[in-house]
């Protein structure tokens, strides 16, 4: 995952929830998505290099263009701010930021879930108990964060029975080196790196709790529903893309290749991170998984979670703050804010082979 910064995310609320707010969506034929590095998020840039997002794109008669941003929450900042139809994000971010904000958001695409591809990572620990009265490194309010309060629940600790210290990602490893940094919580590529520190045990990772780090296409909601010629031509770029990505021909190793070089690594490196994942290389198994009481439970603990961290905002009085709206029409929160919306139609519609 990328860096989830609490200084840019308290910046989000206030000033771009008015600008976005103000902004009404209408029928138009030009669109733009933007998209950060990640395993489970660089396939957009495939299909952008290699003519499908175009292809799928003419085929609806609207122009989409695939746009990276070098830092993953700015992304999604812009995103809320009106700069872009669409972003990548978490479900835990696409809560905590544009629909804390009040920008009435849709899950369009269910990707992936981290399955393995984040951990808690300890030099001396040989059990989570024993981080009792330890100090954890980590990117304070990230998945990582999340992850290792999920890890010491299953012992029965919470996170005052140790102490938490900020780190950045992008020091995280070489911290690890030291010998002030025994313990952290990290994602991958990272994590392979510490878990490979001589003497280094893995305590617990994302398998353990499969579902509650999701990674999503989102788009504003208002948008979509006045162009779902949008939501057709993305859902049907990306499943195409991931047709090629899981198959095993040349065509499918090239893709990999090209993934591992832009996510700076090499096809093995790739598909060692894709193997950390629960990838829905199908839309069906996304539309069966975001229907699945699994994904519900995770949505709930997610908040809870985005709540008790102060990331729904001032306003944000119980965890009920945001309503969540899942496929079924069945709601999560408050039914009169609903700001987040898992709509599998258009997945369902390529499952169907309808668009």
């Amino acid at each position: 995952m990328n860096t989830r910064d609490i200084t840019k995310r308290l910046a989000a609320g206030l000033f771009t929830a008015s600008l976005s707010m103000g902004a009404m969506a209408q029928e138009k034929d030009s669109f733009s998505i933007a998209w950060t590095i990640y395993a489970g998020w660089v396939p957009w840039q495939y299909a952008e290099d290699y003519g499908i997002m175009k292809k799928w794109a003419d085929k609806y008669d609207i122009e989409v263009d695939i746009v990276q941003v070098n830092d993953y929450i700015e992304s999604i900042n812009q995103y809320t701010a009106g700069q872009f139809d669409g972003v990548v994000a978490t479900s835990m971010d696409a809560l905590s930021i544009p629909a804390a904000s009040g920008v009435d958001t849709t899950a369009l695409i269910v990707g992936d879930y981290s399955n393995g591809n984040d951990g808690l990572v300890s030099k001396e620990a040989a059990s989570i108990a024993d981080l009792e009265d330890e100090t954890v490194h980590l990117v304070e309010l990230s998945v990582s964060h999340y992850l290792l309060v999920r890890a010491l629940n299953t012992v029965g600790l919470e996170e005052r029975d140790i102490s938490v210290v900020n780190i950045s990602d992008a020091d995280l490893v070489s911290a690890f080196q030291t010998d002030d940094v025994r313990h952290v919580a990290t994602w991958n590529p990272l994590l392979a790196e510490v878990e490979a520190y001589p003497g280094a045990t893995k305590l617990f990772d994302s398998s353990q709790i499969p579902g509650h780090i999701k990674d999503l296409t989102l788009v504003n909601t208002e948008t979509l529903e006045d162009n779902p010629k949008l939501g057709k031509a993305l859902v049907g770029a990306w499943y195409e893309t991931m047709s090629i990505l899981a198959s095993d021909s040349e065509e499918g190793q090239e893709a990999r290749a090209f993934l591992g070089e832009l996510s700076g690594t090499d096809q093995a490196g790739y598909e060692a991170q894709l193997a950390g994942m629960k990838m829905f290389w199908e839309p069906q198994m996304s539309v069966d998984f975001i229907n699945s009481e699994e994904a519900r439970e995770a949505m709930d603990s997610v908040r809870q979670f985005s709540f008790d961290k102060g990331l729904l905002g001032q306003g944000a009085m119980s965890p009920d703050f945001v309503g969540i709206e899942f496929p079924d029409g069945s709601i999560m929160g408050d039914s009169s804010n609903v700001k987040l919306r898992f709509n599998d139609s258009y997945m369902q519609m390529a499952a169907d082979g309808e668009i």
